[in-house]
């Protein structure tokens, strides 16, 4: 795919990080939770673009999740009720707004944080460490359902190690003009919702 290439040899990983953090504050900003799953959803497709590996089922379970326990707390207009369970309109937005939320800052992390990354400073490296070792997560696949959750867990973290570790042998990818150019036009697509809220 023209895109998976693109993302691999003409894009770096700091620049991709300072993208992801010149477009975090589009998201944070944008009040509409319309507008916010219109970003998800493009951020969803540059991932899916990116060649990143997507687990929709996991998305979803996280997102009834999140959706669920906002309904624990019912507030606002009744939608639905079953006995002393109620659908309010109020916590179903709440809900889909957080859940769409963090929905989207995961996928952006997908796209803008890469196991390349190197940022100055003892601070900056252990930020970048932390980041790829969330990056390494978000990318793996989960194992939601097991009888051993905390061998899991143990083997996980083991898994990590020898992922994490080996940094000397990546290779560093610097940013062409045209990978420049193609952050920009995303910045400014992944801006535009709030843009347009604040313009009418």
């Amino acid at each position: 795919m023209i895109m998976r290439k693109i993302y691999d040899t003409s894009l770096g990983a700091g620049a991709l990080f300072l993208a992801g953090f010149f477009i975090m504050p589009a998201l944070f900003f944008n009040p509409s939770t319309e507008y916010r799953v219109i970003q998800f959803l493009f951020f969803l497709f540059l991932a899916w673009l990116s060649g990143k590996r997507i687990n929709f089922l996991f998305t979803i379970f996280i997102t009834v999740f999140i959706v669920f326990f906002n309904l624990l707390i019912p507030y606002g207009r009744v939608l639905f009720s079953a006995g002393a369970f109620k659908i309010t309109s109020g916590a179903l937005e709440a809900g889909i707004h957080r859940a769409v939320t963090l929905q989207a800052l995961v996928m952006l992390s997908k796209i803008t944080v890469r196991h390349d990354l190197k940022l100055p400073g003892g601070f900056g490296q252990l930020l970048g460490e932390s980041m790829r070792i969330f990056s390494v997560l978000i990318n793996r696949k989960y194992r939601l359902f097991t009888k051993d959750i905390f061998n899991e867990v143990d083997n996980l973290m083991l898994e990590l190690s020898e992922d994490v570790i080996p940094e000397v042998q990546i290779q560093k990818i610097k940013t062409k003009p045209a990978g420049y150019a193609i952050l920009v036009i995303i910045i400014g697509l992944s801006w535009l919702p709030w843009l347009f809220i604040y313009s009418c």
